[in-house]
């Protein structure tokens, strides 16, 4: 599937309640976005007259196979609809970087628009990959599991 791995986690969240918390790190809200750039112009005229593209790297190997099936699921997933269908009982946990250059920071301050129980971590000039930022990542993740454990052990006892 063409849908990221955060966004799969983000899709399942929101069609079964067993998921109390996503971490959701520099995720893709606008799943349209950052198709020309990994499938190339006239994607759409590509996959229409072949059914499918290989995607390639610089050396001609081929990465992955996107179908027009999943083509079509991403370009027809409606994350607006998607964040509204996450549980009230689910923790939802986004960390993005200000200085992400692949998604922009953007999307997570829509995720926090549309989940009732979003927490967002902005991480100051950091980039897709926290190259620089690795401490203030790991830091906030560990941060907030830890808080909601201790949240959730208070409410037990």
């Amino acid at each position: 599937s063409i849908v990221g791995g955060g966004d799969v986690v983000v899709l399942y969240a929101s069609l079964y309640d067993d998921v109390r918390m996503v971490v959701n790190l520099s995720g893709r809200f606008y799943l349209e976005k950052g198709i020309e750039e990994r499938l190339g112009k006239e994607f759409l005229d590509r996959i229409n007259k072949e059914g499918y593209i290989d995607v390639t790297n610089k050396s001609g190997n081929v990465l992955y196979t996107v179908t027009k099936e999943s083509l079509m699921e991403r370009l027809n997933t409606d994350m607006h609809a998607t964040s509204l269908s996450i549980s009230k009982e689910c923790s939802f946990f986004t960390v993005h970087g200000s200085a992400d250059e692949i998604i922009p920071v953007e999307d997570a301050y829509e995720f926090a628009k549309h989940i009732p129980t979003h927490k967002l971590c902005v991480v100051e000039g950091a980039d897709h990959c926290y190259t620089r930022h690795r401490k203030e990542l790991s830091d906030a993740v560990v941060g907030f599991i830890t808080s909601k454990k201790a949240r959730d052990t208070t409410l037990e006892d």
